[in-house]
């Protein structure tokens, strides 16, 4: 994925994401970021279900996902997808479901420093682990997104 690639949101994202406060908006954009520098070659799946979502995978499909960002109404997390699984080892994760765990995030230091990046590229390796057969897809936006338009 190239930069310019990383810095265009999805227009069926994009659609959705202008509708947050400036703040998360700004916010989400820098995570995003972080994660795309983390890991280049990631496929981002958008999702709008019970929050608008951007998970990052290293094929096409969720379950290989390795982190994720739910943009709620108010706030937003970076997810881990099998965050019960990973080594946590400064106990930044929280969360009480079976294999998902997240960090809050409210402001730029919550992600960016290198306790965070570790974990997340913690969680890249054991993606790249767990993954069943090899991927064709590399780089790749892939919108989930319902939209009206025909």
């Amino acid at each position: 994925m190239t930069k310019n690639q990383q810095n265009k949101i999805h227009p069926d994202f994009l659609r959705f994401l202008e509708l947050k406060e400036q703040n998360l908006i700004e916010l989400y954009k820098d995570l995003r970021a972080f994660i795309m520098d983390l890991y280049p070659d990631t496929n981002e799946l958008l999702y709008h279900t019970h929050a608008l979502t951007s998970l990052y995978s290293i094929s096409e499909k969720m379950s290989d996902g390795f982190c994720m960002i739910p943009i709620y109404n108010n706030h937003l997390n970076l997810g881990f997808n099998k965050g019960t699984l990973l080594t946590d080892k400064h106990n930044l994760l929280t969360g009480t479901g079976k294999l998902i765990r997240h960090i809050p995030v409210k402001e730029i230091r919550d992600y960016r420093n290198d306790k965070v990046k570790d974990l997340v590229k913690l969680a890249i390796d054991f993606a790249i682990e767990d993954m069943g057969k090899p991927t064709k897809s590399i780089g790749q936006t892939i919108s989930k997104i319902k939209t009206n338009t025909k």
